[in-house]
Formats: C-alpha cells, sequence, structure tokens
C-alpha cells in the first residue's frame, strides 16, 4: 500500500525582506517548518540579498529581481530542489520586474506571482490586465503536463464583496474594480478553484490590511493573497488557510496543504 506525503506550501508579501528580516522573519520559518515558500515584493537587487538568509540553510533559495531598484521582486524558498526554475513569460514587459517565479517538481508546477498593482492610473491598471491576461495563458498552456498547477502570490484584486471589508466604499477603487474582479471571474470560468474558498466561505477572512488608521486591529483589510489550483487536481489540497496571527508585513501568509499519494 502505497502511503501519502504532506507539502506545506506559504505565499506571503513580505513588502520589503530586509524589513521584515528585522521582524522575526528568520524565527517564524524556522518555527512552521514551511516545505516551500513564495514571497512576493522583496524589494532587492541581486548584491543585495541579506547574509542572515544564509541561517536558513535547509532551503534552496531562489530570486528574480526587477530591474527598478527597491522595487517588486519574488522569491521562492524550497526544501526540495525543482525540477526546473523560470523567471519569465516570455514578454519583455513582465518579465522585467521581477514578478515570475515558475518551478516544476515531479507533481505539480508552482507558480509564484506578484500580479501588478493598478494603483497609478489607467495606463498601470491597462498593464496589469495585459499582465493577467498573460498570466491565464501561461497556466492554461501548463495544464497539458498532466501535472497540478498552483498559482500563488498577491493578486492584487479582491474578488467578491465578502472578500474586503468595505465592498461599497471601493468599487471605483483599483483592487476591486468591476474590470479587475471580471478577470478573476474569467479565472473561474476557465476551470480554476481559489483553494481557500474549498475550505471556508465565511467573510472578515482579510490577508491585507492598509497601515492607515489601525486598519489589522480592527480587520479592516482585504483577501487579495490567493493560492488557485487547477480544478483537475484540486482534490490534492487537503487544507488551505490564512495566518492572519504572523506580523511583519502589511500582508500575512497564506498557506496550502498537499497531500499527494507517494
Amino acid at each position: 500500500m502505497g502511503g501519502h506525503i504532506k507539502t506545506t506550501i506559504w505565499s506571503w508579501n513580505v513588502n520589503g525582506l530586509r524589513a521584515v528580516l528585522k521582524k522575526d522573519f528568520i524565527t517564524t520559518i524556522n518555527r512552521e517548518k514551511i516545505d516551500i515558500i513564495g514571497l512576493q515584493e522583496t524589494k532587492l537587487q541581486e548584491h543585495q540579498i541579506p547574509e542572515e538568509l544564509g541561517k536558513l540553510s535547509q532551503y534552496h533559495q531562489y530570486w528574480s529581481h526587477a530591474e527598478r531598484k527597491g522595487y517588486s521582486g519574488t522569491a521562492l524558498f524550497c526544501k526540495v530542489k525543482p525540477i526546473s526554475f523560470d523567471t519569465t513569460f516570455g514578454v519583455e514587459e513582465f518579465d522585467t520586474e521581477g514578478r515570475i517565479n515558475i518551478a516544476e517538481y515531479e507533481r505539480f508546477i508552482l507558480m509564484n506571482i506578484y500580479f501588478p498593482n493598478g494603483g497609478q492610473g489607467d495606463e498601470r491598471i491597462a498593464y496589469k490586465l495585459r499582465f493577467y491576461d498573460k498570466a491565464l495563458e501561461v497556466m492554461q498552456a501548463k495544464r497539458a503536463s498532466g501535472k497540478a498547477i498552483l498559482v500563488a502570490g498577491d493578486y492584487n484584486t479582491a474578488h467578491k464583496e465578502i472578500d474586503l471589508a468595505r465592498p461599497k466604499e471601493n468599487e471605483e477603487v483599483t483592487g476591486f474594480l468591476p474590470i479587475e474582479r471580471a478577470w478573476l471571474d474569467k479565472f473561474v470560468a476557465q476551470g480554476w478553484v481559489d483553494t481557500f474558498r474549498m475550505f471556508d466561505q465565511s467573510g472578515e477572512q482579510y490577508s491585507w490590511w492598509s497601515y492607515r488608521a489601525g486598519a489589522r486591529p480592527r480587520n479592516i483589510g482585504w483577501r487579495i493573497d490567493y493560492f488557485f489550483v487547477d480544478s483537475e487536481h484540486k482534490d490534492i489540497v487537503s487544507a488551505a488557510g490564512i495566518r492572519q496571527d504572523v506580523m511583519g508585513s502589511d500582508h500575512c501568509p497564506v498557506y496550502v496543504e498537499l497531500t499527494l499519494r507517494s
């Protein structure tokens, strides 16, 4: 009889990795015994990777840096080396901002993505929507591998009214615009499943809070960090959740647990 292997994966927008290192990041990671951690908004260039991360020697560390200093950036820390690792969609306008990690493993492909924020006007919202379209194209293509596809990250959009504390006040704010939410509808229509909602249908479950006006203590937040999985493989996801107890950033980590037959 075959057994089962459990794999725990976190996704966390750290809003500056050097900043979160001063807030017990290493202690947290060591305590939690995570198999793979996808980070977004590391805000690092290659020469700025802190030596302190050497204390996480149990992890192989992979990076994608933005050309612009102090901006964007993603990283993947994993206990088992992936078969392959890529940081591009093959489109220059998307590949220079350090937003993409694609790691292929024996049983699944993990995409760790920092989706753009639409906060600098119409041009940036258009860029965000083009990025979404390309991401979906890549995700759909990966399904042909027959492996489970997991897409983790900061999507920078709250999907439904239940996913933010004040939906009516934010209908004309990027991150909750109808055109942005429609993209997530399209995502779901093409057979992608929001893993958190497989296990929890309740409200007031947020992953990001503004630093302004004490939003986090009052839980005036948004759920914009997700793990989506292709519907063919949703059964490998045995748990999903939001770690609101983990501090250090304006986002908290979200996670999935996979149960894979050995």
